[in-house]
């Protein structure tokens, strides 16, 4: 199963639109039998020193299994071609 980490901090617009487009993206897939897991995390939050220095000028960021599939907006065409939905 692969895992959607979106990438986000607090007051961020465009990661609460971001998480709105994996939501529906989610939910189509599962309809369509596949399956991924999905996380956000706050980069500025305690211990997250690193991911707010390496993404933290290029919020919201979409990981896909620890690996940067996009920024600033969802690729959603890209992340179904890649979770095989």
């Amino acid at each position: 199963m692969a895992t959607i980490t979106l990438l986000t901090r607090a007051g961020c617009a465009m990661c609460a639109r971001a998480h709105d487009d994996l939501t529906a993206l989610l939910e189509e897939v599962r309809a369509a039998g596949g399956d991924a897991g999905y996380e956000q995390v706050d980069v500025d939050a305690p211990g997250n020193t690193e991911l707010r220095g390496e993404y933290g000028d290029m919020l919201p960021v979409v990981l896909l299994d620890g690996e940067q599939h996009s920024y600033w907006e969802v690729d959603a065409a890209r992340l179904r071609a890649d979770l095989g939905a």
